[in-house]
């Protein structure tokens, strides 16, 4: 593979992975739930996400020549595991990419509401499928714009409660300031089981916060920009996700807030934007599209690992990279993988799509976390360890506490009808999947 990746595409690459269309769509929903403390299970989560990077990022940059974090499972806590880990990892990063192309058919049929959902999914996977083919420059570029447009909706936001407390700007509902937060404030307005029940739902808007640790091995000096971009993402948690929950909760009192609706909309609206329903659809569009840019780059390169671990037929035809320097092969793979989407949205059982293939996302994710935080563990003590290098902090204490807030979302999951599904599946996976990988190297080394 080529390194072509700059500093400025990491960068942008790092804020698109820290930004969702949760917090689009999903702001007023997350803020309804339990009201200002909102703001703490995102920083909470925030912090926690943090970790899980730097104690990837401590690994990739004692070796960045790895196409992916998966590989020091296997060098550390051993093959079978690394076998489990591999496949769950990749299946996740599937599953995250059929619920943004869920996503990215609801926000298209805004504007053509007559399309079959399917042949809309089908036709966008393809264009996003295509960029990634090209080069990884090519990609690198249009997550850069994909995620500018991103941050200037969020930028427009916060600049507007800013205007708007200056000057005391009055709503239909009352005036911007302050007290739209504290006015009868409570920790736990809607008890403390919605406030415990908002982490899953947190958790899953940060999920792929990872990615910007994939792109190392197709960067210009990777030790050089992977502590920046990585270190950077907490200002941006503070600044994007705490940001907006502020700005938006100043503008508006959070009692009041349409759980259905979309806050940039209702704000873009006040300041005269006729058209603000379409142009905040288009942001999303963006932010959907950029999401599933990153999940077939990092699918793709991850299957790719996979084909080259392995041998036979399964490494002979996918482990090959194109005269353009991608894996097209397990590019292409990966979007056909992606595409049974449509097919999940049709099956007439399934009344919320968009929820299921999350829940088994994140409880996929979860498991893989808790590994690389295990893994990462056992590197501190073998010979590789890097003392000089960019230094997980404290992690015999920040380590097993940040594992223990993995378990306790797993644990979280199983108590909302939404969301348990998912866990039970992962969990099924895990005695099952991993039952087989230590069969099947035991085997082996029998």
């Amino acid at each position: 593979m080529k390194r072509e990746l700059s500093n400025r595409h990491i960068q942008l690459i790092s804020i698109g992975g820290t930004i969702g269309t949760g917090l689009f769509l999903g702001a007023s929903r997350s803020i309804a739930f339990t009201g200002p403390s909102i703001m703490l299970v995102y920083l909470a989560a925030g912090i926690f996400m943090f970790l899980v990077t730097r104690a990837m990022g401590e690994m990739l940059y004692m070796d960045p020549d790895q196409h992916t974090f998966i590989n020091f499972i296997s060098k550390y806590l051993g093959k079978p595991f690394g076998f489990f880990s591999g496949w769950t990892y990749w299946l996740s990063i599937i599953f995250t990419g059929m619920g943004e192309l869920t996503a990215v058919g609801i926000y298209f049929q805004f504007w053509f509401p007559k399309m079959p959902m399917w042949i809309i999914q089908l036709m966008f996977l393809a264009a996003i499928m295509s960029i990634n083919l090209i080069t990884v420059k090519f990609f690198g570029e249009a997550e850069f714009w994909f995620a500018m447009i991103k941050i200037s909706a969020i930028v427009a936001l916060i600049l507007t409660s800013i205007f708007m407390l200056a000057t005391d700007f009055k709503t239909p509902i009352g005036a911007v300031g302050l007290t739209n937060i504290s006015k009868n404030f409570q920790l736990f307005p809607n008890g403390f089981k919605n406030f415990v029940m908002a982490f899953p739902m947190v958790f899953f808007a940060y999920q792929g916060i990872e990615f910007v640790g994939i792109t190392t091995s197709e960067t210009k000096n990777p030790r050089a920009v992977l502590p920046k971009a990585i270190n950077q993402i907490i200002i941006r948690i503070l600044i994007f996700y705490i940001g907006s929950l502020i700005a938006i909760m100043l503008i508006y009192p959070w009692q009041s807030l349409d759980p259905k609706q979309s806050p940039f909309v209702w704000i873009f609206k006040l300041l005269g934007i006729s058209w603000a329903a379409g142009l905040i659809n288009f942001v999303v569009l963006t932010a959907a599209s950029s999401a599933l840019n990153s999940i077939l780059y990092s699918s793709g390169r991850h299957l790719y690992q996979l084909a080259s671990d392995s041998s036979g037929k399964f490494n002979k035809n996918c482990a090959v990279i194109s005269k353009n320097g991608v894996p097209a092969r397990t590019i292409c793979l990966s979007a056909l993988a992606v595409a049974v989407s449509p097919i999940i949205n049709s099956i007439p059982t399934i009344k919320d799509a968009f929820s299921v293939i999350a829940s088994v996302s994140s409880g996929a994710y979860l498991l893989i976390y808790i590994l690389t935080l295990f893994a990462h563990r056992k590197y501190t003590q073998s010979k590789d360890y890097l003392a000089n290098g960019f230094l997980m902090p404290k992690p015999k204490f920040f380590g097993p506490l940040t594992i223990a807030f993995m378990v306790f979302i797993l644990i979280s999951m199983l108590f909302q009808k939404e969301t348990c599904p998912g866990v039970v599946t992962a969990l099924i996976w895990l005695v099952v999947f991993g039952g087989y990988s230590l069969a099947k190297y035991k085997n082996e080394n029998s």
